[in-house]
């Protein structure tokens, strides 16, 4: 069992790492963020003058302090990291989309067993205000029986994002990999694996050279799963629409979370992922015969919940709640998209992992 503080070796420090991980590793008590992985600069030295950077994944790999080893660096990095990690001992936690091919999630999974070794992929989409509000008004079906559920992840972005590696033409980049990671995981949780997908991919932006659109279609049988994402959305619709055989739940906005984390602000400020009440979502149903219109308040988000959890599991030997497991089936998602894309036809949903999503 691991001695807390957990010690974390942080591998990158682009805009992951910055605004997803390092606020939150930083502010527990529960972490101790020692080593930071930079080939070039020292920008976390700069931010945390307390840490060690080092040149090499070999370098950050072979501390013998380290217990966790996180990975924020472009997905075609992932496979080899991860496997140089697990192979020195440490747990890993591995950023979303887990790895670019199935065939990597397995090596991945496979090599974690062998090495008895944590491994978990970084969702941290499950811990926003309005997916926990969702899951909650699911799990106590204030809707009834699902027949349609519309999740949108939309941008404004009509011109090209200078220096991006998930823009350029290569495998793990484009839009349904890096947005469409969130989406599908989203969905799989709510509502398991579906029958069939049906997906249009498109490259919609005059210069773009990796996908910057997907419409994805799932079929449950009695419930439809929508997933949708674009870079030319200026006016974007409702993020959330879920359809019941009692009553609809429409939802607009984005959560506070990851803008307030761009701005420096920390997650330790006062009622940090709390939406306003006028970006709550709009409940119509009917409940015990009484029909309700109402604002449904939204509960409270945080990332840091993803690292409870894990530190559960590191210290405490809880189930793991974000499964490697969850990253292959993301990714079996995906694969199977660009399979209906490419033949412009539904495909069966097979070649997944059974695990359970809690």
């Amino acid at each position: 069992m691991i001695t807390p503080p957990v010690k974390v070796g942080l591998v990158g420090f682009g805009i992951a790492a910055q605004v997803m991980h390092a606020p939150f590793i930083t502010t527990m008590k529960e972490y101790q963020l020692v080593s930071v992985l930079e080939r070039h600069n020292d920008l976390s030295k700069q931010k945390y003058p307390f840490v060690n950077v080092v040149r090499s994944i070999e370098e950050l790999v072979a501390d013998p302090a380290i217990d966790l080893v996180v990975i924020t660096t472009p997905n075609d990095t992932h496979l080899e990291y991860t496997q140089k990690a697990l192979l020195a001992g440490k747990n890993v936690v591995l950023e979303k989309p887990f790895t670019i091919t199935t065939t990597d999630a397995q090596l991945l999974i496979d090599l974690s067993k062998k090495t008895n070794k944590v491994l978990s992929v970084f969702q941290n989409r499950r811990y926003v205000c309005d997916f926990l509000t969702i899951k909650k008004i699911l799990k106590e079906k204030l809707l009834g029986d699902i027949v349609e559920f519309e999740a949108h992840y939309d941008r404004y972005r009509p011109g090209p994002k200078p220096n991006a590696w998930r823009e350029e033409n290569k495998p793990g980049s484009g839009i349904l990999y890096d947005l469409g990671s969130h989406l599908i995981d989203q969905a799989l949780v709510l509502f398991g694996i579906p029958k069939t997908i049906t997906a249009d991919v498109r490259l919609q932006r005059p210069h773009a050279r990796a996908d910057d659109y997907f419409d994805l279609r799932l079929d449950y049988g009695f419930t439809k799963v929508i997933l949708e994402s674009g870079m030319l959305v200026r006016e974007p619709g409702p993020k959330y629409m879920i359809h019941g055989t009692n009553g609809s739940f429409i939802k607009f906005g984005e959560e506070p979370q990851e803008a307030l984390l761009k701005e420096g602000v920390l997650p330790t400020a006062p009622h940090w992922g709390e939406e306003p009440k006028e970006q709550w979502g709009l409940l119509h149903t009917e409940i015990d015969g009484k029909i309700i219109k109402e604002k449904y308040p939204s509960l409270a988000g945080s990332f840091g919940m993803y690292y409870n959890n894990l530190y559960e599991t590191l210290v405490n030997g809880a189930e793991l709640k974000e499964k490697p497991e969850h990253g292959f089936n993301t990714i079996r998602m995906v694969e199977l998209a660009m399979e209906s894309n490419q033949k412009k036809c539904t495909v069966d949903c097979t070649g997944f992992i059974q695990s359970h999503y809690q």
